[in-house]
């Protein structure tokens, strides 16, 4: 491990929007994914499929229990997710800011745990 990774943090951006945010999904991110590459900071990422195909797992007493769909009462769900690496929260928010999706949703940052 360098000296370089010791100082960065991982960050889990989480890409939500409402319902209609899906029709912007189809468009990319209109150039972020590559800039971010060449920057270096982007570990993963993925979009996901529609809050309707999702699945909620609870255990209670024991027992496991499913839901169809997301759980949370809200109009925005998440849509995707982004890892990225940088050296702190203000880098972090500079990336997201120059995501597509912030432009019509919102981005969640999230520290990682330390491993």
């Amino acid at each position: 491990m360098t000296a370089r990774s010791l100082l960065r943090v991982k960050y889990m951006l989480l890409i939500c929007g409402d319902e209609s945010a899906a029709a912007h999904a189809e468009e990319g991110c209109g150039g972020w994914s590559e800039e971010m590459r060449r920057r270096g900071v982007v570990r993963g990422g993925a979009g996901l499929r529609p809050p309707a195909e999702a699945t909620t797992v609870r255990v209670r007493d024991e027992r496991v229990l499913l839901t169809d769909g997301p759980f949370a009462e809200t109009r925005e769900q998440v849509g995707g997710f982004c890892l990225i690496e940088c050296a702190d929260l203000d880098e972090a928010v500079e990336i997201a800011a120059k995501h597509p999706a912030a432009g019509y949703g919102s981005i969640e940052i999230r520290p990682l745990w330390p491993q």
